[in-house]
């Protein structure tokens, strides 16, 4: 919005063309969403505790977060009003990538709101049933996997519907562009051809993967929204990189006309992250929930479909893969012990993996910090790849 009334006015007012440049409004978009949430805070904390939206705690879970019971959930809500509206502000709004991103966080921020919901207002820490919770998830994730194809591969919209009907008019037999190939990580100039099928399943699993993975981390005070921060941070430098031809060039990338902009959804999202963790930090006064976790996860899976750094991710994010691995290998030990010796077993002291150290002796703080370090390595690996080719 302040793009467009910029650029209607520079030539009077020749100061305005700074923002014209990316870095710029990404700086401002993360000031903004940062002082959004920081203002907005006291008051969406007292009305989700009006509205009595207060967190209903497992109570198989560790015995000391009993004492967390009542605290306002679904204080993600802050951190898509800080992105909304930061966004809106500082971002192109002619930019397809940033529509898409919003689309799909602002869905499963929508999936997860109505979770939470039915958490507090039945009392039940399971909330939406899986089944229906993934159905949904589903249909926007293939939407947005779908669109992303095509999107990927074109300049704009008019052309991405063009290809999209010489897809259908082939019968469905298009090959789509090498800028849509998987990139591996460290290696110059080698990539493999998914095809279109290939790209819209791997899309798919990456988008509704990340979402359901941060999900799963968001059980301590502060844990998930600093990985997020420094993860986004990090996606929003390669998405500077592949949507400048010059730098795309120079470092052997695929060159994305307009994914650079992608770099002020992130700002917002850091800023707005920032602020929720003022509040979030130990003790908590607002919890994320389902409403936040569930769409910062699939914002963080769309942009790397975007910037093709699905690997990438998979890497900076080690700690959201390690908490969703070991759900998954506790459920499948437990029931294939239970089948095959009478009673179910385990592996960690308890799932997710956070809860595991937790019952291990560690303070949750301790928890938290340790894992917020071993994210920045992880990131600090991821952009190195930017280089190291």
């Amino acid at each position: 919005m302040l793009l467009i009334l910029a650029q209607w006015l520079q030539d009077d007012f020749g100061f305005l063309r700074v923002f014209n440049y990316i870095t710029f409004r990404a700086v401002m978009a993360t000031v903004t969403a940062l002082l959004i949430g920081l203002a907005a805070g006291p008051w969406v904390i007292r009305k989700l505790s009006a509205l009595k939206m207060g967190q209903a705690v497992r109570t198989d879970g560790p015995q000391t977060h009993l004492v967390k019971s009542g605290t306002p959930t679904m204080g993600g809500v802050l951190i898509l009003i800080g992105i909304f509206v930061s966004c809106m502000l500082w971002a192109d709004l002619s930019n397809r990538f940033i529509w898409i991103v919003m689309i799909v966080t602002f869905g499963f921020g929508m999936i997860g709101w109505v979770d939470d919901y039915r958490k507090v207002a039945h009392r039940d820490p399971k909330g939406m049933a899986s089944r229906e919770k993934f159905l949904w998830q589903t249909l926007i994730g293939l939407f947005a996997a779908i669109y992303l194809a095509f999107s990927v591969s074109e300049i704009n919209n008019l052309k991405v519907l063009q290809l999209f009907y010489e897809w259908l008019k082939s019968g469905f037999a298009l090959d789509l562009p090498a800028k849509t190939n998987l990139l591996l990580p460290f290696i110059k100039e080698v990539s493999y051809p998914l095809g279109m099928m290939g790209f819209i399943i791997l899309s798919y699993l990456v988008i509704v993967g990340s979402s359901n993975a941060v999900n799963l981390t968001d059980g301590l005070d502060g844990l998930v929204i600093m990985p997020v921060i420094l993860v986004g941070a990090a996606l929003g430098a390669f998405a500077y990189v592949m949507g400048n031809a010059i730098y795309a060039k120079y470092l052997l990338f695929p060159y994305i006309p307009g994914a650079g902009e992608l770099m002020i959804f992130c700002g917002a999202m850091g800023g707005a992250g920032l602020a929720f963790l003022w509040y979030n930090t130990h003790p908590a006064q607002v919890f994320m929930g389902d409403v936040g976790a569930l769409a910062l996860g699939g914002a963080l899976g769309t942009i790397a479909v975007i910037v093709r750094q699905e690997i990438v991710l998979f890497v900076m994010g080690g700690i959201f893969v390690a908490e969703t691995v070991s759900v998954m290998l506790q459920v499948f030990w437990f029931k294939f012990t239970k089948k095959h010796f009478g009673e179910g077993r385990r592996i960690f002291r308890m799932a997710p993996l956070h809860h595991h150290f937790e019952l291990g002796g560690w303070k949750e703080t301790q928890v938290v910090v340790r894992f917020w370090i071993i994210t920045i390595l992880l990131v600090l690996i991821g952009l190195s790849s930017l280089k190291l080719r």
